[in-house]
């Protein structure tokens, strides 16, 4: 098995460990700039996770059913209810700006909107 439209092997095929230069390649497809010590650290340690990955793969799963979290979850979420705020006046006592009922802040995006 091997990802579509890709040459890289699926998990229950990684039982080769990668080179340097494979870790060399994954690197650049990620813009990360690895020095040849880091690639000779990261290459085993790259294959333990491979190796862990094809170890999921092989679980019997045929009767287990897919699900988004471990255990079941509930709403805890409290219903929308309107309620009343802090004062204008109390909110921007200790603003160290203020413009029409708000907080004033410099501009970040420049003049142009």
């Amino acid at each position: 098995m091997t990802f579509p439209g890709h040459d890289i092997p699926g998990p229950k095929e990684c039982t080769v460990a990668l080179s340097q230069d494979e870790v060399a390649r994954l690197a650049q497809l990620a813009r990360i700039d690895l020095s040849p010590e880091e690639l000779d650290h990261l290459a085993p340690q790259l294959d333990v996770i491979l190796e862990a990955v094809a170890r999921v793969t092989d679980v019997a799963t045929d009767d287990v059913e897919p699900t988004s979290h471990p255990v079941p979850m509930t709403n805890v979420f409290r219903a929308d209810e309107v309620r009343g705020s802090l004062p204008v006046e109390e909110v921007l006592a200790m603003a160290p700006a203020r413009e029409d009922d708000r907080f004033r802040v410099p501009r970040i995006l420049g003049e142009e909107q």
